[in-house]
């Protein structure tokens, strides 16, 4: 792909820091705080967080670090990052068939992947609209390329987050991949709940950890709505799961959990995040 069809970076100097030089230093920083004591050498899918570095970067760092842990590292051909839609322009899931520019250098797209997944969903299709205003799948291209966790990337945008979304768009990667017989990883990118006490934010995510921790899938998905908790990309989290759990994974392995407060000390009205890696 040409850089000058390349989507640019539009959330630098906002949600991570301006300038290569300064953003190296940061997630060199937030690497270094980073521990995984687990092993995580088998996972197939993880979850990290989309807020600004400043708020969420800590517990980011610990899905690249776990990211970095795999069997396969070097190996790995692309990373097929997932996030919700939070602007409502677009596809219902939309795949981005162009490379992205960042701070770091461009991440390519892997055209041949994406038009495959395109092909083998119902629902999913080239769309660059959606991914235009959108941070939450460019805040962690600064990681992934930093820490060269793959080759090329697939980018999706998903509006739609129905169970019957995911699991359309999850049975697409899952052809895709073998048919094309890349070696893949899925990120899901996605906060927890917003703006409610801390306390009370735990106490919902504690019981979508739980269900996440043996990846039902649709329980996970089911259960966000019933018991109103406002993880922004529920959707993806749900076709991470379904992919790891295509791969052989068992377990949802919770790497880090923190909230805002954690930065500002106002407990009252918080953002939670958390890292997982799926096993």
């Amino acid at each position: 792909m040409s850089s000058m069809q390349a989507r640019k970076a539009a959330f630098e100097g906002s949600f991570y820091p301006r300038g290569k030089a300064k953003l190296e230093f940061t997630i060199e920083s937030l690497m270094r705080m980073a521990k995984v004591n687990v092993d995580v050498a088998d996972a197939a899918a993880y979850v990290a967080p989309h807020a600004g570095y400043q708020y969420s970067g800590r517990t980011a760092a610990h899905t690249f670090m776990a990211m970095g842990m795999n069997r396969n590292r070097g190996a790995i051909d692309d990373v097929i990052v997932i996030g919700p839609n939070h602007t409502g322009v677009g596809n219902p899931v939309s795949v981005s068939l162009i490379d992205w520019e960042t701070p770091l250098g461009t991440a390519e797209t892997d055209t041949e992947l994406a038009s495959a997944i395109c092909s083998g969903s119902s629902i999913a299709g080239q769309d660059e609209t959606a991914h235009y205003g959108e941070h939450s799948i460019e805040v962690q291209l600064p990681f992934l390329i930093h820490e060269r966790i793959a080759r090329r990337y697939v980018f999706i945008c998903m509006g739609d987050q129905s169970i019957e979304a995911c699991m359309d768009l999850a049975g697409a990667i899952g052809k895709a991949v073998k048919s094309t017989g890349r070696n893949a990883l899925v990120l899901a990118s996605s906060d927890f709940n917003h703006y409610e006490p801390a306390d009370v934010g735990k106490r919902k995510d504690e019981e979508l950890f739980g269900i996440l921790h043996g990846l039902d899938y649709q329980a996970f998905n089911r259960r966000v709505y019933e018991i109103q908790d406002s993880a922004c990309g529920y959707g993806p989290i749900t076709v991470a799961a379904m992919y790891a759990k295509g791969k052989g994974a068992s377990e949802g392995i919770l790497l880090s959990y923190s909230n805002s407060g954690d930065m500002t000390q106002e407990f009252g009205e918080v953002v939670d995040y958390a890292s997982f890696a799926f096993v």
